[in-house]
C-alpha cells in the first residue's frame, strides 16, 4: 500500500488539476446562460470521445515507458515518448477535419438551432487543439511511467492557471463567448506542451534517458504505438460515445434538462478524475512489475489500486449528493429565468449519480491496470457490447415518451431526465462488475506486453 500511495497521491493531485479545468470551464459557461450550458452539454462528452479515440497513442506511452523503466532500459522509455509525439503529429489532419465538421456531427440529433450554433462555436477551437492534448498526454505519460509524477503535476497546475485567466479574458473581455472557452483550453494546452518539453529535453533527463537522441522516427516503434494506442484510446471512447449519446438525449428533452445534466456530470468529475489518478498509478505499477518479470506483484498492486479507488469514489459520491443543494447553484447565473428549474432538475438526479461512483471506481481501476498489462482488446469489445448494446437503448427507452426521441422501433416509457440517469446507474454497475472480473481472471498474465 505504501508503494501504491507514493505514486497514486501525486497522480490524484494531477488529475485534480484536470477537475479544476473542467469546473472552471463549466463555471464560466454558466455565467453566459442556461442555453450556453446546454450547448456545452451537447458536445462536451462528444469532444472527449474523439480526443480519447485518437489520444490513445499518447496514453500508451505510459505503459511502454513504465515497462522500459522496470526492465532497466531508460533510452527506450524516452523513445516511446518521442513516438507518442510523432503519432500525435500524424493524427493532426483528422482533428482538423473534425473541427470543421461540428454541424454535420450534430445534425442527426435535431437540437435547438441556438444550442447547435453555440455548441459549434466551442467545438471548433477545442478540436483544433486536439493534437496538443494528445502530445501533452504522451509526454506526461513518459514522466508518469518513470515515476516522476511531480513534473506532470507542476505543469498541469500552470495549465490550470493559464486556462482560468484566458477564459475570463477571451469570453468576456474580448467578447468571444463560447468560442473563447474553447480557445482558452487550446492555448493553455500549448503552454503545457512547451513546458513539458522544456523539462523533457533538460540536461538532467538527457544524461539519464538520452532524451535528445531518441527522437528519430522508427516505423516499427511507431506502428507499435499505433497498434496498441488505438485500442487503448477506443476503450474509454466506447464508453464515452454512450455517455455522449446519453447527454445528447437530455439536451434533446430540453435546454433545462441538458444544462442540469451537464452540471451534475461536472460535479461527479470530483469523484472520477482524482480516481483516474489512482488508476493511472495502477498502469505504471503493473507495467513496471511486468517489465521486471514479477506478475504476482503486479496482481497484488492492482488489487490494492481497485480497493483504494473504490473507497475514494464511494466517499466522494456521497459527499457530492449531500452537498448538491449548495454546489449546484454555483453553476447558474443569478437572474437567469431558467436557473431555478435547472437547479431543481439537477438535485432530482444527483443522488443517482452519487450512488454509482463505487461501481465506476471498479471499472476505472481494473481497466487501467489491464492497460498496464497491455490487455486492451478484449475489455474494449466487452465494453462496446455493454455500452452500445444495453445502455444506449435503455437510456432511450426510459428518457423519451412516445413520439419523442431519435428512433421509434424502441418502447418509449417517458420517464424523462430521471429515467436516463437510472439507466446510467444500471450500466455502470454492470460495467464495474465486468471489468473487475476481467482483472481478477488473470487473463492479462498471458497477454502482458514484454
Amino acid at each position: 500500500m505504501r508503494a501504491v500511495l507514493a505514486l497514486a497521491l501525486p497522480l490524484m493531485m494531477n488529475s485534480a488539476v484536470q477537475l479544476v479545468l473542467n469546473l472552471t470551464d463549466t463555471w464560466f459557461i454558466g455565467r453566459l446562460s442556461t442555453t450556453a450550458m446546454a450547448a456545452m452539454g451537447a458536445v462536451h462528452f462528444l469532444a472527449i470521445v474523439f480526443l480519447l479515440a485518437l489520444g490513445g497513442v499518447g496514453f500508451v506511452v505510459q505503459s511502454f515507458a513504465a515497462q522500459a523503466f522496470g526492465a532497466g532500459r531508460p533510452a527506450e522509455a524516452s523513445a516511446s515518448a518521442w513516438h507518442g509525439l510523432w503519432a500525435s503529429l500524424l493524427l493532426s489532419p483528422l482533428f482538423v477535419l473534425l473541427a470543421f465538421g461540428g454541424d454535420a456531427l450534430l445534425s442527426p440529433f435535431d437540437l435547438d438551432p441556438e444550442i447547435t450554433a453555440l455548441a459549434v462555436q466551442w467545438w471548433q477551437p477545442r478540436m483544433l487543439g486536439g493534437p496538443l492534448a494528445v502530445a501533452l498526454w504522451g509526454i506526461s505519460g513518459f514522466f508518469n511511467g518513470i515515476g516522476r509524477t511531480r513534473v506532470t503535476l507542476l505543469v498541469m497546475l500552470v495549465v490550470a492557471v493559464v486556462n482560468g485567466v484566458l477564459n475570463e479574458v477571451l469570453i468576456f473581455r474580448f467578447g468571444l463567448g463560447m468560442a473563447g472557452s474553447g480557445w482558452a483550453t487550446t492555448l493553455s494546452l500549448a503552454v503545457g506542451v512547451a513546458a513539458m518539453l522544456a523539462v523533457f529535453l533538460g540536461a538532467a533527463l538527457q544524461q539519464s534517458y538520452r532524451t535528445r537522441h531518441t527522437w528519430k522516427l522508427q516505423p516499427r516503434r511507431l506502428w507499435r504505438v499505433l497498434a496498441v494506442g488505438i485500442p487503448t484510446g477506443l476503450f474509454p471512447a466506447v464508453d464515452l460515445v454512450a455517455m455522449a449519446l446519453f447527454q445528447l438525449m437530455q439536451v434533446t428533452l430540453g435546454p433545462l434538462q441538458g444544462a442540469a445534466t451537464q452540471i451534475v456530470m461536472m460535479l461527479t468529475s470530483a469523484a472520477y478524475l482524482p480516481a483516474i489518478g489512482i488508476a493511472m498509478a495502477g498502469t505504471t505499477l503493473v507495467g513496471q512489475s511486468i517489465g521486471a518479470g514479477d506478475k504476482a506483484w503486479a496482481q497484488r498492486l492492482g488489487d490494492r489500486i481497485v480497493v483504494l479507488a473504490a473507497l475514494y469514489m464511494g466517499t466522494m459520491g456521497a459527499a457530492i449528493a449531500l452537498g448538491g443543494p449548495w454546489l449546484v447553484p454555483l453553476f447558474t447565473r443569478a437572474g437567469d429565468p431558467g436557473a431555478a428549474a435547472v437547479v431543481a432538475l439537477a438535485l432530482s438526479v444527483i443522488w443517482i449519480a452519487g450512488a454509482y461512483q463505487t461501481f465506476d471506481a471498479l471499472n476505472l481501476a481494473a481497466a487501467f491496470c489491464l492497460r498496464g498489462a497491455g490487455d486492451v482488446r478484449v475489455p474494449t469489445l466487452m465494453l462496446m457490447a455493454l455500452a452500445w448494446g444495453a445502455f444506449v437503448p435503455l437510456a432511450h427507452i426510459l428518457s423519451f415518451a412516445p413520439g419523442q426521441g431519435w428512433v421509434h422501433f424502441l418502447p418509449a416509457l417517458g420517464h424523462g431526465m430521471p429515467g436516463g440517469w437510472w439507466a446510467s446507474l444500471v450500466y455502470i454497475f454492470c460495467l464495474g462488475a465486468l471489468m473487475l472480473w476481467r482483472w481478477r481472471s488473470g487473463a492479462w498474465r498471458r497477454l502482458a506486453l514484454m
